[in-house]
């Protein structure tokens, strides 16, 4: 595997696998890799003749009082296990690279419906910033695949909209969500979690899978998403949202809904999880 930090650098890789005709997947990350990133890792490599992955911790995404300082980020490990999984590139750029003329006043990539419900409502600005670099890491790529995670189903709605929106020829790809035993989906953040905090996370899911279980059975979505935010609150978590959208665009549920996806945020102590479930119409109706 091969490891650079410039742009040039990318792009001149990319042009000698593209002399030889090689398809290319990309894989954007924010490191400190889990066994979910190697999943995407493995879907591309499955997909295509060679594998891009990037590290970048974006501070764009982040806001005033998050986690951006405190982001786990574990670069040599990361980079052993992108060895194993034979990837072909790792770029790895500074702030300075993405932001060349700072972040201030930068250029910004938007989605102004998507990104301001459900986790923007809460954080806002914050899928602007993952619209931004993501544009920005596929204009340095341009691969022909990308591949992202489902667990942030929000995110991954947004760059399905914005690739569309501005004609970029990428396809991408949705990996279905990797979990621990217990069901908890698996994410960088859960390192944060006390010991005793650990034990209650998969109630997250546990929660949803109950809400997709009722909401098969044919009850009010409404109760269902106040279940959802009592059954979390007993539990000690701090619900932000748990909401029942329609998969295809968020949008709310009607008569064409095929298929629904069920979301939720909440923090347990200081660390904030998400998780989702899908649900397709007419099963247990």
């Amino acid at each position: 595997m091969k490891r650079v930090e410039t742009v040039d650098a990318v792009r001149e890789q990319i042009a000698r696998w593209r002399r030889r005709e090689l398809s290319v997947a990309f894989v954007p990350t924010m490191g400190n890799l889990h066994d979910g990133h190697i999943a995407l890792i493995r879907h591309a490599r499955d997909r295509c003749d060679r594998v891009v992955a990037s590290s970048f911790v974006n501070p764009l995404q982040f806001g005033p009082d998050e986690d951006f300082d405190s982001y786990p980020r574990t670069l040599e490990q990361d980079i052993e296990r992108l060895i194993e999984e034979q990837t072909g590139l790792l770029f790895t750029p500074d702030v300075d690279t993405m932001y060349p003329q700072s972040q201030t006043g930068a250029t910004l990539v938007s989605v102004p419906h998507l990104s301001g419900i459900l986790c923007g409502a809460h954080r806002p600005g914050h899928f602007d910033g993952v619209t931004t670099v993501v544009a920005k890491l596929f204009q340095i790529v341009q691969p022909d695949v990308a591949v992202f995670g489902e667990k942030d189903y929000q995110q991954l709605t947004l760059i399905r909209r914005m690739v569309a929106d501005l004609c970029m020829p990428i396809e991408i790809d949705g990996v279905a969500t990797q979990r621990e035993a217990d069901g908890l989906a698996m994410s960088s953040r859960n390192g944060n979690l006390s010991e005793e905090e650990r034990a209650i996370a998969p109630r997250l899911f546990q929660s949803l899978r109950a809400a997709a279980d009722r909401l098969s059975g044919g009850e009010d979505i409404a109760e269902i998403e106040a279940a959802g935010v009592n059954a979390l609150r007993e539990a000690g978590f701090r619900p932000a949202y748990f909401e029942v959208c329609d998969a295809a665009n968020l949008s709310e549920p009607n008569d064409e809904t095929a298929e629904y996806v069920i979301l939720a945020a909440a923090h347990l102590g200081r660390t904030r999880l998400i998780d989702n479930i899908r649900v397709n119409r007419g099963v247990g109706e």
